[in-house]
């Protein structure tokens, strides 16, 4: 398993965030953590780091309930990307959502490669990490 260089964080819930931001930095999950407080902001640093692989994330934890740019908005944006930020970020939810509808409709997507419910645990990057992700 090489090295998660750069994690992505994004949910309108700074505690969520915080723990989230905490739990990948104790148990040395990634090297970097970038935490946006919503889809926007995420999207925003995306297209501002492009084309800059160092600074395109290995894998996104999205939140899908967030305010305007919401997860469905986001992974539509994302589809927009070019291959280099398609190919390398991998997105996993991470929502307390239990809608089942949500839950189904967000997991067809191509760009999405896990569902976690809240909170991120270590057991769930552990598994993320045996799993080669």
């Amino acid at each position: 398993m090489k090295s998660i260089d750069l994690v992505l964080l994004v949910d309108d819930n700074d505690t969520d965030n915080f723990i989230s931001k905490r739990i990948i930095e104790i148990t040395k999950f990634a090297e970097r953590v970038e935490v946006k407080s919503s889809g926007k902001g995420a999207l925003d640093y995306l297209r501002a780091h492009q084309n800059n692989p160092v600074q395109i994330p290995s894998i996104i934890f999205l939140d899908i309930n967030m305010p305007i740019v919401d997860g469905f908005v986001f992974l539509y944006e994302f589809e927009k990307f070019n291959e280099l930020v398609k190919n390398k970020s991998k997105v996993i939810i991470l929502s307390s959502s239990d809608n089942k509808r949500d839950i189904d409709k967000i997991v067809n997507n191509n760009h999405v490669i896990k569902f976690i419910t809240k909170p991120l645990t270590e057991m769930a990057l552990d598994e993320i990490k045996l799993n080669n992700i």
